[in-house]
């Protein structure tokens, strides 16, 4: 089997620690018991220092063998190819999945996202408010008749649903009573806690790094 690697930032800031993305991949491969390395890329100078591996600056990227993969959700889709703990191999089940896996991505994310950012950004307008709440709402029902979005268990799906659906932001929106006991079903799981605990504690001993190098 080839060596999967998954790069990172060799340090961020308190405030995005345990929600930057490499700790989809960490999580998914913790699931499925795949054997895995972390590798970092420098923080500092992050938007032109490694565009040969990802066009737009950001992390993670996920090296297997010879293949070298950008984007969190196709990272993510090429762990789940490895194991059916992350993705059943029965053709409905596997449609289901990845149905599932890009609404997280295309249907919650691409609003949860610029939401926050105008949130946090200080607009009294968003006007991405109504939009938000309505997709919301809408995963609510579902989410209220069933315990796991895909093939009657936890899949990938569940794992990229959760993970944007955790930020306290959009976490705290409105009165969702069977989302939230989803995220908290999600991210209880034994997996969740250990790749976000790895990503942190990877990026508090980068702090006294950065601290001796700053006191010379």
């Amino acid at each position: 089997m080839s060596k999967l690697t998954i790069w990172t930032y060799d340090w961020v800031p308190e405030g995005p620690r345990g929600f930057v993305r490499d700790l989809r991949l960490r999580w998914a491969c913790e699931e499925a018991g795949l054997s895995y390395t972390v590798q970092t890329i420098p923080f500092d100078d992050r938007e032109t220092n490694h565009l040969a591996r990802q066009p737009f600056g950001q992390v993670p990227f996920l090296s297997d063998g010879d293949l070298e993969i950008f984007e969190s959700g196709a990272g993510l889709l090429h762990l789940a190819r490895k194991s059916d703990e992350l993705m059943p191999r029965d053709p409905a089940g596997e449609a289901e999945t990845l149905q599932w896996t890009i609404a997280a991505l295309n249907s919650i994310e691409m609003v949860t996202v610029p939401w926050w950012f105008l949130r946090i950004s200080g607009d009294k307008n968003n006007k991405l408010t109504g939009w938000m709440g309505k997709r919301l709402d809408q995963l609510e029902e579902i989410l209220s008749e069933r315990e796991w979005l895909a093939a009657d268990r936890f899949t990938v799906a569940d794992l990229l649903m959760a993970d944007v659906l955790r930020v306290g932001e959009v976490r705290s929106f409105g009165d969702r009573p069977a989302t939230e006991a989803y995220v908290t079903r999600v991210t209880a799981r034994p997996s969740f806690k250990k790749a976000q605990a790895d990503q942190i504690a990877l990026f508090e001993a980068a702090d006294e790094k950065r601290t001796g190098r700053g006191s010379g």
